[in-house]
């Protein structure tokens, strides 16, 4: 498993959009405004009807309840049934999105991601200049609840793929199957897909207040037992309508099914809107059986420790006995730095938005004369050093004349040191761009590994300067 930078750009959208409707579970009227976000923000949520606009990223960690929908929860704001919403996103291919909301709810609309969609459609969407990353999958990984028989796994396939298998045991609603090849179907087989519901659970959720927003528009209801006269009277009541009667295939009247397969469609609507919050990009084909959005959000909390293990493991793979791209002539015609001071032998790779270079620890290091001499260890300080200055090649490869530019350290954050650095090793440095490029400011996410493991990693900011 590994952690790709792909070719592909970054997308949001290209101005503001607004819907209005009612929250399925509140009952209450609600404002959504899709707005355009920054690279590297993801999606997230801003409650503007509360004080200082509180921001809840679609991140799993923040998952709080799963009964009625998924929803996310951040130093005591809410936000609730975030999947349909959040699957229209994914469905688009788009990466950055602020989600505006004057309530705890998105608006439920007909039920699907179809309106969202259309929105988001309507506003534009546009590439931004940083890359996409992708979370490529090698190996299968996968979670059960014994309780529920539910079970969702991911394996290798060339791109993002989802299958559903819904089986809930009643004559009305058989076992059902759906699958998502290519992203790019999302709008035409699954984005119209309504949510749906059982007459049993609905007198239950009727009976404690919820789904106020509901109507015969916006979720099927499938009839897995007998409509008493008193069901049908609250019914008439919450629905607002003078009569409701059941249809020959099973499901109460004003609605006509989209597809047979339309509860299959709808589950994995949900499975791609919950897999959003793993915040990373999946390269392979997931197939869930039974789903639900407990087991979509475990299986997205799983997912994300993985990847971050992976970002913070992946050792990238280089021969260190090829040639490399620049030997240490080159980099000292373009790197001010000399010895003692130049921290860097090798680059072996340079891209517009990343850099890998390698610096080979020797006992002849001028430092370890003072840094513990009987049990030698490289500072710290001159990890991020060399990590600075494999930065400054990425940096200064954008200017014709390198030579006659210093690069200076702006800022450094999220400095964390691992493992210990000691003579005989060989240190493997990565820099990727966290930002593009502008006005000679490099602001980047910089790794060090050692003997295949990650050993001090700093979020860095520089800024060249040319010689006067």
């Amino acid at each position: 498993m590994g952690i790709i930078n792909t070719d592909l750009k970054q997308k949001t959208i290209k101005k503001e959009i607004s819907l209005t409707g009612v929250g399925l579970h509140t009952g209450k009227d609600v404002t959504l405004t899709f707005t355009p976000a920054p690279a590297n923000v993801g999606f997230a949520f801003k409650r503007v009807d509360l004080e200082g606009e509180p921001t809840i990223e679609a991140d799993a960690s923040y998952v709080t309840n799963t009964q009625r929908g998924t929803c996310l929860e951040k130093n005591g704001v809410t936000i609730q049934t975030t999947e349909h919403v959040l699957a229209a996103l994914v469905g688009l291919d788009i990466d950055n999105v602020i989600i505006q909301l004057n309530a705890s709810e998105p608006p439920i609309m007909d039920g699907s991601s179809k309106f969202f969609v259309e929105a988001i459609e309507k506003a534009g969407i546009v590439e931004l200049d940083a890359l996409r990353e992708e979370f490529v999958v090698t190996d299968i990984v996968s979670y059960t609840d014994e309780e529920s028989g539910s079970e969702i796994l991911v394996m290798p396939a060339k791109e993002y793929q989802i299958t559903t298998m819904v089986d809930f045991g009643t004559k009305v609603l058989g076992t059902q199957n759906a699958t998502l090849n290519r992203i790019s179907d999302f709008k035409k087989d699954i984005a119209n897909s309504r949510t749906f519901s059982f007459l049993h659970e609905l007198e239950m959720l009727l009976e404690h207040g919820l789904i106020k927003g509901g109507d015969l528009n916006n979720a099927i209801v499938y009839v897995d037992k007998p409509l008493s006269p008193e069901t049908m009277e609250k019914l008439k009541v919450a629905f607002k309508k003078d009569a409701i009667a059941v249809k020959p295939n099973g499901i109460l009247d004003n609605l006509t099914l989209h597809y047979p397969n339309e509860a299959a469609r709808h589950k994995l609507l949900d499975v791609l809107g919950d897999l959003a919050l793993v915040r990373t990009r999946i390269r392979g084909k997931v197939i869930a059986n039974k789903p639900g959005h407990f087991i979509n959000t475990q299986f997205a909390k799983k997912l994300s420790k993985i990847i971050k293990n992976e970002r913070r493991n992946n050792v990238p793979n280089i021969d260190l006995n090829q040639t490399p791209l620049m030997d240490i002539t080159q980099i000292m015609a373009m790197l001010p730095h000399r010895q003692p001071f130049l921290l860097i032998d090798k680059v072996f790779e340079l891209t517009d938005n990343h850099v890998i270079a390698t610096k080979n620890v020797t006992m002849n290091e001028e430092f370890f004369k003072g840094h513990f001499p009987g049990a030698p260890v490289m500072p710290g300080v001159l990890i991020v050093e060399a990590m600075a200055q494999t930065g400054g090649i990425l940096v200064l490869s954008t200017v014709p004349d390198p030579e006659n530019y210093l690069t200076f350290f702006m800022k450094m954050d999220n400095v964390k040191f691992k493992q210990k650095v000691m003579p005989g090793d060989t240190l493997i440095f990565k820099c990727t761009l966290i930002t593009p490029i502008r006005r000679g400011i490099c602001h980047m996410q910089g790794y060090a590994y050692a003997n295949g493991k990650l050993c001090a990693e700093a979020e860095l900011m520089a800024q060249i300067t040319k010689v006067k």
